[in-house]
């Protein structure tokens, strides 16, 4: 009688641990996280819709030009500036995503290279003889160019409408957007063709399985484009001192915050699973909380979770111009960072380790 009673106590003391986690996803005894339906969520709910959206608004911001070149005035270059900085904000919820198509054609380099290169771009128009798919016009191109050939032409729009008129500067600004859809289309394509189930198909666990790869360009990501590129570069952390030239859309001068918070907000969802069509799936915060529920290990991702509010009240009382703020209060950029950069150490050392994904990169700031 006593063995009996033990054995029923330890049936119910499985159950209960198996189902003691109400926030992740349920934990069967001796049962792996299921790898393959994090992928198909990453997919479904945010890849896929993410490059459909972008595709969509670079259509739109073809349109407008369109209209533009057909006839240039103020009220269509107006137009044009709300299509570009639309497509500009649907950019950065999949820079992230620089895997498999946008991967092998380095989608990124082509699109968001910043501080762009002026003198390059007032070179390939006064030629009118330049090639986009070169290197070497990787900041020649993309949103930033196009930054520049809307805003920093001329402090006068009606300028700007007259130098964009002209046939090698329409030329170009017209092969600067057509790329940017062209390239767009290549990799939502690519996703909707055979890519979207080689990418969840390969759920196993290895440096070239989907998970490691795609974690690893998440926190690449963060790191390098969002930490320091966004933020760290222009506060002059790498270099000794502030460059307030190098923020992100220098030329409009007002949406380098708005793109940031955008980017930072995607990154989080991404993180815990909100989907991009509203849609909720498995995530990494599920993921962490299911190796800490089997491990008995701290909750890493409510540590992740609470640095990144601690990094969004510093950046909420950023100026909305980032070049502005470096110029009359660095201080402030200085500390906005140091709180994304405490969350790297959570994600690059603690996440990394308790998912056991081997980092695939070294950083040049030695982080």
């Amino acid at each position: 009688m006593t063995r009996y009673i033990t054995g029923i106590l330890f049936i119910a003391s499985l159950f209960i641990f198996s189902c003691s986690d109400s926030d992740g996803p349920e934990i069967q005894e001796n049962e792996p996280f299921d790898r393959s339906q994090m992928l198909s969520s990453w997919a479904d709910h945010f890849i896929i819709p993410g490059f459909e959206s972008y595709a969509g608004e670079l259509d739109e911001l073809v349109s407008a030009k369109d209209a533009f070149i057909a006839n240039p005035d103020v009220v269509s270059l107006n137009s044009l500036k709300s299509a570009w900085l639309d497509a500009y904000k649907s950019w950065q919820k999949v820079s992230m995503f620089d895997i498999g198509k946008a991967e092998e054609i380095g989608l990124r380099n082509f699109t968001n290279i910043y501080p762009a290169d002026t003198d390059l771009i007032n070179e390939n128009i006064t030629s009118g003889n330049f090639n986009l798919a070169l290197p070497s016009n990787f900041d020649a191109q993309g949103f930033p160019a196009l930054d520049y050939l809307l805003y920093g032409l001329s402090p006068d729009d009606s300028e700007i409408v007259t130098m964009l008129s002209q046939t090698n500067h329409a030329q170009y600004l017209d092969a600067l957007i057509e790329r940017l859809r062209t390239l767009g289309n290549e990799i939502l394509n690519d996703w909707k063709g055979n890519y979207r189930d080689q990418f969840i198909q390969n759920d196993g666990s290895s440096a070239t399985a989907s998970v490691d790869k795609l974690v690893n360009d998440f926190l690449f990501y963060y790191e390098k484009y969002l930490r320091a590129g966004k933020i760290g570069i222009p506060a002059g952390v790498f270099s000794g001192g502030p460059i307030s030239n190098s923020v992100e859309a220098p030329y409009s001068g007002i949406f380098s915050k708005d793109l940031f918070n955008i980017a930072f907000q995607s990154v989080q969802d991404f993180f815990n699973g909100r989907g991009y069509n509203g849609i909720s799936g498995n995530s990494l915060d599920d993921y962490l909380k299911f190796t800490s529920n089997v491990n008995g290990t701290r909750d890493i991702a409510s540590e992740i979770q609470s640095q990144w509010k601690s990094a969004e009240a510093k950046i909420e009382v950023l100026l909305p111009n980032f070049r502005d703020q470096v110029e009359q209060d660095n201080i402030k950029m200085l500390e906005a960072y140091d709180e994304l950069q405490k969350a790297v150490v959570l994600l690059k050392v603690e996440m990394m380790q308790a998912l056991n994904i081997r980092v695939d990169f070294v950083d040049a700031d030695g982080d």
